[in-house]
């Protein structure tokens, strides 16, 4: 009687992975999921920051519905009471279950990551996650240091361990006592890594040479980007291991060895956690439940590795808003597995080699505001209404769509672009698009650029992205009353992708683009 569900959400993980065709990374296990998952290449986050995308994504809602573009506030009192994706399994008979990061901790989730509305016990948080950034990162002259690249020795760490080791601990432990109990479960999973400081175990350095290392293919700013757009990674400047280079602020760019180093330690960060995605797959099969488990893995937003001169996320950048994004459905996106097949052996990233390709692709433009309505059409429950225009006082509903029906389009009628659109505003004329958005305090970098609080935001960035284009304005916005005044615009980009993926050419002054502001308003 309907389907249990295994939600992982990993933090700053940008698509760098085997199955998104990563050249360089190894990342056999999810590769695996990939290899029986419908996977979605052109999925996006709201707002490039966690506690603001986690919380869009929990509750099915845009930024401007939470009203939480920060870390310091909490939607239900805020907002308005509205249902988040776990509430609404958790009222139809599942018990309900969060280890690790899922919502932001904090006030952002009322310091209890909103238990008891969205979970049936309170969330595990692993005891190792307060020294996330202390002195633990050994540097050459054998003293201990708060870098930013932290290779470590996992013995010398305080109680030995790392905190998504002790989550894939407890999620282990908790599948075995989902078996005994028989109870229909949704069981989300929130990982650290590749979150800076990059502290991961060093062996995972051997999967990355540093000669086979290369820096961004755009490492410099580019020269029409408005300077409101550019994210000044200051969190990353307050590292020792940084700090210690005097880089100017708020351009200067690092040294590229070091460039090379950081982009090699998110890389055997991500090794690191595809370990741990593989061995609770491989728990799954354990106690049988990988027949009747949707897993669901995706990102909170993706991190900028030098591109266009940033780090870190904070921006309207693909680099930050795209995320991996795959379902995998028994019987619907692989044939149904039989008793005790197994269907995701754990992979050791050491040694195996070659890739697999996902099961089904999408190149969709879909949004992670979409997640809940999906999952739950997934799952068999009554997928939540569309949100009306304003939606404060309404409790369950989303502003984003099921996507199922991409599932089992074949490519050939996607390209054409006609299939499944019921509400032609919603889908901008057949045309799938995704919005994100982000706030800064000023037209110019300043050291709260990254994440200014709510009562400093001055100007919000909205983008739209389609599979041919982006568009961002960024436009005048007043705190007090959370409006954006878009016949004030302070800047634009417009972006082609197809002959500038990487986004580094902006065309916004050399076109009229009055049609894309409606669309935008629409």
């Amino acid at each position: 009687d309907g389907m249990n569900v295994l939600f992982i959400v990993v933090d700053d993980l940008r698509p760098v992975l085997g199955s998104y065709g990563d050249k360089l990374v190894k990342s056999p296990n999810t590769d695996q999921l990939a290899s029986q998952s419908m996977v979605f290449s052109n999925a996006y986050a709201q707002q490039a920051v966690c506690a603001p995308s986690r919380v869009s994504f929990l509750t099915g809602r845009r930024p401007d519905t939470t009203r939480l573009y920060d870390f310091y506030s909490y939607w239900r009192v805020h907002a308005g009471n509205y249902s988040t994706m776990p509430q609404y399994f958790k009222e139809n008979g599942y018990v309900t279950l969060s280890v690790g990061k899922v919502f932001h901790p904090g006030v952002s989730s009322n310091y209890s990551d909103d238990y008891p509305y969205s979970w049936s016990i309170p969330p595990f948080h692993p005891s190792a996650e307060k020294y996330e950034n202390d002195k633990t990162c050994r540097g050459k002259d054998g003293k201990l240091y708060a870098n930013l690249v932290c290779p470590v020795n996992v013995t010398e760490m305080p109680g030995g361990t790392l905190p998504d080791i002790q989550s894939t601990e407890e999620a282990i432990r908790l599948l075995n006592i989902m078996k005994t109990n028989r109870q229909k479960f949704f069981l989300a999973v929130g990982y650290h890594k590749p979150h800076i400081p990059l502290r991961y175990p060093q062996e995972f350095l051997k999967l990355y040479p540093l000669e086979n290392i290369t820096l961004a293919p755009d490492p410099w700013v580019p020269k029409k980007l408005p300077s409101v757009a550019y994210n000044p990674w200051t969190d990353i400047r307050q590292r020792d291991d940084v700090k210690a280079l005097n880089v100017s602020f708020p351009y200067g760019p690092l040294p590229d060895d070091f460039q090379r180093q950081i982009r090699q330690s998110y890389y055997a960060a991500v090794s690191y956690l595809d370990v741990q995605v593989g061995l609770l797959l491989n728990a799954l099969d354990n106690v049988g439940l990988s027949n009747n488990t949707i897993v669901v893995f995706t990102a909170d937003h993706g991190w900028s590795l030098g591109e266009h001169g940033e780090w870190a996320k904070y921006s309207n950048f693909d680099v930050a808003t795209r995320v991996p994004l795959m379902f995998y459905v028994p019987g619907m996106t692989t044939s149904p597995v039989s008793q005790g097949a197994r269907v995701f052996p754990y992979l050791d990233p050491f040694s195996h080699t070659g890739g697999s390709a996902p099961q089904g692709q999408s190149k969709k433009v879909v949004e992670l505001v979409s997640v809940f309505p999906t999952l739950a059409e997934l799952a068999g429950l009554q997928v939540p209404p569309a949100c009306p225009e304003t939606s404060f006082g309404v409790v369950l509903c989303t502003e984003g769509m099921s996507i199922v029906r991409y599932f089992n389009v074949s490519e050939e009628k996607v390209e054409e672009g006609k299939e499944g659109c019921d509400d032609t505003d919603r889908c901008l004329n057949e045309e799938p698009v995704a919005f994100s958005q982000y706030p800064r305090p000023a037209d110019t970098p300043q050291w709260n650029s990254d994440k200014p609080k709510l009562k400093d935001i001055r100007i919000m960035g909205y983008s739209m992205r389609t599979i041919d284009y982006t568009y961002t304005v960024w436009v005048q916005f007043d705190p007090s009353n959370f409006s954006a005044d878009f016949e004030h615009v302070h800047a634009g980009e417009l972006y082609m992708m197809e002959t500038d993926p990487n986004q580094d050419y902006n065309i916004y002054n050399n076109t009229s683009h009055s049609w894309l502001l409606k669309k935008i308003l629409g």
